[in-house]
């Protein structure tokens, strides 16, 4: 068995709904780039805008979610190629109230998402 299997056969209700609510919070930030902010790494910046708008693009659509680059269902991480170069993405969550990690990524009243899309080479 993977992770997301085994976390799906025993999570409670409750515990799926958390997920879920997460998972749904994370899509609408790479999608539509609301409910949070978007960061580009150097690297990224570097590539000059209409590469980073077919990049920032790339992520809005992914949608290949796995068990394995996806194993607690949160679809806060993946990677995609843009003109044959791949790069990664990512969303962390930070405190609204405070400089550390949300104590609850489920509350984006307490939430701040920082997607951040990089080069490889600086993940």
């Amino acid at each position: 068995m993977n992770k997301q299997s085994d976390l799906h056969e025993i999570e409670s209700p409750s515990a799926a709904a958390h997920r879920g609510t997460i998972q749904q919070l994370n899509d609408a930030l790479r999608g539509t780039g609301q409910g949070g902010r978007l960061v580009l790494t150097p690297g990224v910046r570097a590539l000059g805008p209409e590469r980073v708008a077919a990049l920032v693009a790339a992520v809005a659509a992914f949608d290949a979610f796995t068990p394995e680059n996806d194993p607690y269902g949160e679809h806060d991480f993946g990677a995609v190629e843009v003109n044959g170069d791949r790069y990664y993405w990512k969303i962390d969550y930070y405190g609204r109230q405070s400089s550390g990690h949300s104590f609850d990524p489920a509350n984006a009243e307490v939430t701040l998402r920082v997607l951040t899309i990089m080069l490889i080479a600086e993940y």
